[in-house]
C-alpha cells in the first residue's frame, strides 16, 4: 500500500533530516521539519503570546502550513533564523506547542515527509502513514556531530547526550513515551552499515509499496 505521510524521527548525528529530503525529492513530498516550522511561524509575524490558546494555535498551525507548503518545504530552510528556546520558559513551551500541531496537521494534509525527534508519534498507526526511526551508534553520531559542527570529541559526546536527553523529555513531556521502543516504528534504519542514499531509498520503496 501506498503510504501518504513519511513521519522520520531521528537521533542527533544519524543523518535524519538528509535522509528525510532524499525521500521527499523521490516521492515528490512535500518536505518539513521542526526548523522550517519555526521559521515559518517567525516570518508570520508569529509570537509565544499569540499560541498560547489551543484553538488559536490551531488556526495559526494551519496559516503556517499553508505557507510552508506554497512556498514548498525547502524555501523556509534557508535564511535567517529562530532559536525554539526563550529565556520565558512559558514562550519556549507555546512555540513548541505550535510546532507540534503544525507537524500533526501536517500529517493529516498528507503527501509530506515530517522529520522531526517525536515526528512518528504525531500520527495514529494507520496504513498510509510509515513511522521510520533513522538512528545510529553513539560513537558514529558523536563523530558526525563532531565534523558538522565543530566540535572537538569531548563536546561532540556532550552535545549527543543532552541531545538524547532532551528528546527523551520531549517525547515524555507531550506524547508520554516512558521509554522509546523499536517496535514503536514500522522501519528503523541504521545509518552506522546504510549510506544516507540507501536509508532514504530503502523507506521510499516501503513508502510507495515498491518490492
Amino acid at each position: 500500500m501506498t503510504c501518504s505521510v513519511v513521519c522520520i524521527s531521528h537521533a542527533a548525528g544519524a543523518g535524519g533530516e538528509e535522509v528525510g529530503r532524499l525521500v521527499a525529492k523521490r516521492l515528490g513530498f512535500l518536505y518539513v521539519n521542526e526548523e522550517i516550522v519555526a521559521r515559518a511561524a517567525a516570518r508570520g509575524g508569529i509570537d509565544a503570546a499569540e499560541v498560547a490558546n489551543e484553538e488559536q494555535r490551531k488556526s495559526l498551525a494551519a496559516r503556517v502550513l499553508t505557507a510552508i507548503a506554497q512556498g514548498g518545504g525547502e524555501a523556509w530552510a534557508s535564511g535567517g533564523s529562530l532559536s525554539l528556546r526563550s529565556s520565558e520558559e512559558r514562550g519556549s513551551e507555546d512555540i513548541r506547542a505550535l510546532i507540534r500541531e503544525t507537524i500533526e496537521q501536517t500529517a493529516a494534509r498528507g503527501k509530506a515527509v515530517i522529520v522531526a525527534h517525536a515526528a512518528s508519534y504525531a500520527v495514529d498507526r494507520r496504513p498510509s502513514a510509515l513511522r521510520v526511526l533513522v538512528t545510529a551508534s553513539p560513537d558514529k553520531r558523536a563523530a558526525r556531530v563532531a565534523d558538522a559542527e565543530g566540535l572537538d570529541q569531548a563536546g561532540a559526546v556532550r552535545a549527543v547526550k543532552d541531545s538524547d536527553a532532551g528528546r527523551a523529555d520531549y517525547l515524555k513531556r507531550f506524547y508520554d513515551v516512558g521509554e522509546e521502543s523499536p517496535a514503536h516504528y514500522d522501519l528503523v534504519c541504521n545509518t552506522d552499515t546504510l549510506s544516507t542514499e540507501q536509508a532514504a531509498e530503502l523507506i521510499s520503496q516501503a513508502a510507495s509499496g515498491t518490492p
